[in-house]
């Protein structure tokens, strides 16, 4: 356990600490360590992995948030990236309920990226859960990230995709959720419209589609 210079309490959990993610196990690679600020116990819940475009439409910040506020009420705590656009719609609507949500970053976990996020990622330091792989001081890089969707993937019990390009990296977490026997969601839109041309793609790899989120709540329970 760790103090920053900007008062973030900081918990350092090991592979052998009986507070480490079992689930996190299922990867070829899983992180040798986790740093992780507020509230450990979102840990053991089950949770739902929220994910999309960072330059989302509004239709699609919208669904991100609807979905995100009904899987979170029905039990399941809300996991995404902390990234622009869907993942940070999710976030806000999760925080709102009892399930609350977490935050898997791409840096260490006293820089916030984007730095737009700050007040987002204090309100989830707050009443969620912020997990990195990075220790303190290690800011954001490209490669980092496709690393840090398969924390997300495998924590999950599944995915949603939102709005995904046909490039996402949103498209990342899903092949490994399915890899990992996770469940995988994405929701359609307009044929002609790139930003559901990797959802229409993850549909045609056997992803349910969903409609709404009683769709999602049909193929998973929480407790």
């Amino acid at each position: 356990m760790a103090m920053t210079p900007n008062k973030i309490l900081i918990h350092k959990i090991e592979r052998d600490d009986k507070r480490y993610p079992r689930r996190l196990m299922d990867l070829f690679d899983p992180p040798d360590c986790l740093y992780i600020t507020g509230d450990l116990e979102l840990l053991r819940k089950p949770m739902l992995a929220i994910v999309g475009a960072r330059n989302a439409s509004a239709q699609g910040l919208k669904n991100a948030y609807l979905f995100a506020q009904f899987i979170a009420t029905a039990g399941a705590t809300v996991i995404s990236g902390l990234a622009r656009g869907i993942d940070g719609s999710a976030h806000r609507a999760a925080l709102g309920t009892k399930a609350s949500t977490v935050a898997v970053c791409g840096t260490g976990l006293d820089i916030t990226y984007p730095k737009e996020h700050g007040h987002l990622a204090h309100a989830i330091r707050t009443r969620g859960l912020v997990i990195s792989e990075l220790p303190p001081g290690v800011g954001p890089k490209a490669f980092h990230f496709p690393r840090r969707n398969r924390i997300i993937a495998a924590l999950s019990l599944g995915v949603l995709v939102i709005e995904a390009a046909e490039k996402s990296g949103s498209l990342i977490t899903a092949r490994i959720a399915a890899e990992l026997g996770r469940e995988v969601f994405a929701l359609p839109g307009p044929i002609d419209d790139p930003l559901f041309a990797g959802c229409h793609q993850l549909i045609q790899q056997g992803a349910k589609l969903v409609r709404n989120p009683k769709d999602v709540l049909e193929e998973l329970t929480f407790p």
